[in-house]
């Protein structure tokens, strides 16, 4: 077996090292990074609510009230009365009759899985779903099985496969690392026609889609009874931390008492909370927040195309340009980084061997002054 140091040192050698750059102060269009001011074409903040002021002032007035942390698990006393109320305004919102709070998507996620399914039961995935999906199904108990990326006709193929106690299908409504959107009406009538569950995680697309920010079910035109499950983060578009799943009465129940990522830690604090419902009046009332990304998306690819860059299929905030090569793709990142923009390079196991990518993220803080110097740089370099 290799030592550690030798597994690190291959890893340089091929590009995909990964190291942490530390941020001074708050998220926002602008970072210092290494006491270099620098644009941010890398964050999920998508609509600039990281360090907004009501916010703010909704997290410390909740410190006041309740403290700095909760105490116990939800199931102990942790359970307070924000996390309470943010449950049912997330229901309201999203349309759901019930909807179960967990400290972050990766947990959620999980405890979907494992507290619904297990064995003799079938798990199908979409084959780039998010890290935290694809670890749910296989820590799940179930028969684990992964159809081609976004083709319907190959999940239905193995719907049709399966004779299983329970069936499920678990996807991300906005992939990622390519910022696509999965086709869910299709799937949606495959798993109808199958008696099988959707679950959708919507953690790039709540927020930035439809017209009040519900996501892609709002989106798309659908609803709880084509999209049983959906599951969103909190820390991306509502600029706070964690995650909720929405769902009938029966699953979320069945989740309190099944999930394990959700009856074996702690509750997140309360004041986060109390932060997080500022944050969803304000992706319901800010609708400009979703116009102003819009436009600078499209403007964004309409310059990019010219310049002869590969660009995927994306109408999301996530805009990535494929280079191929890892090596080249750090080089491109750090060249960018020299003239002032910070974009993230993507390479495996993150995204498929010969994939990697420059990922672009906008944020309804870019001014257009801002997104005309990231096409200046990266004119820049494709000379």
């Amino acid at each position: 077996m290799k030592s550690l140091k030798d597994q690190l040192q291959q890893k340089k050698e091929q590009g995909l090292y990964r190291q942490r750059k530390v941020i001074e102060g708050a998220q926002a269009a602008e970072l210092i990074i290494d006491g270099k001011k620098v644009i941010n074409f890398c964050s999920n903040n998508y609509l600039g609510l990281a360090n907004h002021s009501e916010i703010n002032a909704a997290f410390k007035k909740g410190i006041d009230r309740y403290g700095t942390g909760s105490g116990a698990a939800h199931l102990i006393n942790g359970h307070s009365a924000a996390h309470h109320a943010l449950e049912e305004e997330l229901a309201e919102f999203t349309g759901y009759p019930r909807c179960l709070l967990f400290s972050t998507g990766y947990m959620a996620n999980l405890g979907v899985a494992q507290g619904l399914m297990g064995r003799g039961d079938v798990v199908l995935e979409d084959r780039l779903n998010h890290a935290s999906l694809l670890d749910a199904g296989l820590l799940s108990g179930a028969r684990f099985s992964r159809f081609a990326h976004a083709d319907v006709s190959d999940a239905e193929k193995k719907l049709e496969k399966y004779a299983a106690k329970e069936k499920m299908l678990l996807t991300d409504g906005v992939f990622s690392m390519d910022g696509d959107i999965a086709p869910l009406p299709a799937l949606a009538k495959s798993c109808q026609q199958h008696d099988a569950y959707l679950m959708v995680d919507d953690a790039h697309g709540f927020g930035v889609l439809g017209e009040q920010g519900r996501g892609c079910i709002e989106y798309l035109g659908l609803g709880q009874s084509e999209v049983p499950i959906l599951m969103a983060t909190l820390g991306k578009a509502c600029g706070t931390a964690g995650a909720f799943v929405a769902a009938d009465e029966d699953i979320i129940e069945t989740l309190i008492q099944n999930a394990r990522s959700y009856i074996y830690t702690t509750a997140s604090p309360p004041a986060l909370a109390e932060a997080t419902r500022a944050s969803i009046k304000l992706v319901q009332s800010e609708n400009w927040r979703r116009e102003h990304l819009a436009e600078l998306i499209k403007q964004f690819r309409q310059s990019v195309a010219q310049m002869g860059y590969e660009l995927m299929d994306s109408i999301t905030p996530i805009q990535p340009i494929v280079i191929g090569d890892s090596h080249q793709a750090m080089q491109l990142s750090q060249q960018l980084l020299k003239l002032g923009v910070h974009v993230g390079a993507i390479r495996p196991p993150t995204v498929e061997p010969g994939t990697a990518r420059l990922r672009i993220t906008f944020n309804a803080e870019h001014s257009v002054a801002q997104l005309n110097q990231l096409l200046d740089a990266l004119e820049k370099i494709k000379k």
